[in-house]
């Protein structure tokens, strides 16, 4: 081996000890400062990762694609859900019954203001049979009630930035 290629090749491996994981997250719900400071809180979760939050989009950094998947594995446990730009990392929002339903209950979805229930309210509404909600500022949970389809209703939430897990 040549003599010069030694130095390289030290620079080469120390750059891969240091190199970071990203990952992208479009269309998360973040309408105001306690949205912000949710999506903080969540990622706080997760040792080793650092997030930039602009609007819609949460830009996560880590070590180690692992360390990026439990932020965004937070983020949704939190209610939040958005489209990952990195095929190793998965965002798997909450899915309902991919049947004709006649009522829902919706746990864990973000609602922390007005804007954030005018959002839901939106989403919920714009679906197809969709009859009336309960959503409201602070709640845990709310009751979606109509003719719809789960699936749709839950497809729908995540276009708009949240999630959470439905049931019968």
């Amino acid at each position: 081996m040549k003599l010069y290629l030694i130095p390289a090749l030290i620079l080469t491996l120390a750059a891969a000890a240091f190199a970071e994981e990203k990952v992208t997250l479009t269309g998360v719900h973040d309408c105001c400062k306690k949205c912000t400071e949710g999506l903080n809180k969540a990622v706080a979760t997760a040792p080793g990762v650092t997030a930039t939050i602009e609007k819609s989009t949460v830009t996560l950094t880590a070590a180690d694609t692992s360390s990026l998947q439990k932020a965004v594995d937070a983020i949704v446990a939190a209610g939040y859900t958005g489209e990952s730009d990195n095929k190793a990392v998965k965002v798997e929002p909450g899915v309902g019954p991919d049947e004709k339903v006649t009522s829902l209950t919706i746990t864990g979805t973000h609602l922390c203001c007005g804007k954030c229930v005018k959002g839901v309210d939106a989403a919920v509404l714009a679906v197809p049979g969709v009859k009336s909600h309960t959503a409201v500022k602070g709640a845990e949970s709310f009751k979606v009630e109509g003719e719809f389809n789960g699936k749709d209703l839950m497809a729908a939430l995540a276009q708009a930035g949240y999630t959470g897990t439905a049931t019968k």
